[in-house]
């Protein structure tokens, strides 16, 4: 039986110092710190040869999400360099992109459009259901569509997808409990982390998830 695994990799730390909840908003990109978190990841994935070996990387098509997986393709290809795989190439895929959020362009935790100000806390009275924007279910959905498609494309193999928190944890939750509603609060997806899915090819049956934080410490 041949089984898949699926590198969910949120990106690094970014740039915001206005404190803005940036979610789909263009001209975002990774801090200092990001970049350095995004190496971290980066340089944990070409020390793992399964990691290393990837089908391919796909990445959102937001500017922090392709800058960590630029990080990773260019660790993965020197490490690749001298051996028979073919270099990486970085593919583009909407399912993958930040959730929906109707605060995008507001602050957060001060000044007037701030998130607890002018009426906006209406919008997070239920942490399991975010009426602020997209739906878990939504969410949960158009990543298991991307998932289930690269799974089927590259049984016995491995494909690394850098994407967002909501993503990542959305869609995780619905494989762990059944369904993707969650406490925003009590995820387990830290920057530059690394959430891999094995699946049993064919059946899409979960076999495994591990996580792991290549950039902790980082400063």
């Amino acid at each position: 039986m041949a089984y898949t695994t699926i590198h969910l990799v949120r990106h690094g730390q970014v740039d915001n110092p206005g404190h803005v909840v940036y979610e789909r908003m263009p001209g975002f990109h990774l801090s200092g710190r990001g970049r350095r978190m995004a190496e971290a990841t980066a340089r944990f994935i070409a020390s793992r040869s399964d990691m290393c070996a990837a089908a391919a990387i796909y990445s959102s098509p937001l500017e922090r999400t392709q800058e960590t997986a630029e990080a990773i393709i260019a660790a993965v290809n020197m490490q690749r360099r001298t051996g028979p795989l073919p270099p990486l190439h970085l593919h583009t895929d909407s399912r993958i992109i930040e959730a929906g959020n109707e605060f995008r362009g507001r602050r957060i935790g001060h000044g007037e459009g701030a998130l607890w100000k002018n009426g906006n806390w209406r919008l997070i009275l239920n942490l399991w259901r975010p009426s602020w924007g997209e739906s878990y279910k939504a969410i949960a959905e158009r990543v298991s569509d991307f998932v289930y498609e690269q799974v089927d494309r590259y049984p016995g193999g491995s494909v690394i997808a850098v994407t967002h928190e909501s993503p990542i944890w959305s869609f995780r939750h619905m494989l762990e409990k059944g369904r993707p509603e969650h406490n925003m609060l009590l995820r387990r997806t830290a920057l530059a982390s690394v959430t891999s899915l094995t699946f049993e090819a064919g059946t899409h049956r979960v076999m495994n998830i591990a996580y792991c934080d290549p950039a902790a410490g980082i400063s």
